[in-house]
C-alpha cells in the first residue's frame, strides 16, 4: 500500500480501475519444479484481480528441497498420523490406516469417523 492513504480511499480506486484483491489464507505453498520443489512456509497471499486476470502474491519462509525430500516427510506425517488415531481412538494400525485415506488424510476427520 501507499503511505498515508486511507485503505478505503484505495479500494475505492482499485475498484474504479477494475482491480480487486483478497487475502487468502494458507499454512503452506508448494511450487513444483522439474527436480526440486520450492516451498513457502507461513505464506502471506493476495490474490488480485485486474481485469479478470488473477495474480497472486506471495511472501513467506522460502526453502527449496528435491521431490524426494517432499515425499520422505509426507510418508513420515502420515505415519505420526496413524500412531496418532491408534492412539486417541484405541483401533488397529489397519482401522487408522482405512480411516485417514477415507478422510483424505484429514486427522481430524479420520478421528471422528472412528468416534
Amino acid at each position: 500500500m501507499l503511505p498515508g492513504l486511507n485503505p478505503k480511499k484505495m479500494q475505492a480506486m482499485m475498484k474504479q480501475l477494475g482491480m480487486s484483491q483478497e487475502e487468502i489464507d494458507a499454512k503452506r505453498v508448494v511450487i513444483e519444479t522439474e527436480g526440486k520443489n520450492i516451498v513457502i512456509n507461513n505464506p502471506q497471499i493476495v490474490k488480485i484481480n485486474m481485469q479478470g486476470q488473477e495474480n497472486f502474491q506471495i511472501s513467506g519462509d522460502v526453502s527449496e528441497g528435491d521431490d524426494e525430500d517432499e515425499e520422505i516427510q509426507e510418508e513420515d506425517k502420515t505415519e505420526e498420523d496413524i500412531k496418532t488415531l491408534m492412539e486417541k481412538a484405541h483401533c488397529l494400525e489397519e482401522e487408522a490406516r482405512l480411516a485417514l485415506e477415507k478422510a483424505s488424510g484429514d486427522l481430524t476427520e479420520a478421528l471422528i469417523s472412528l468416534g
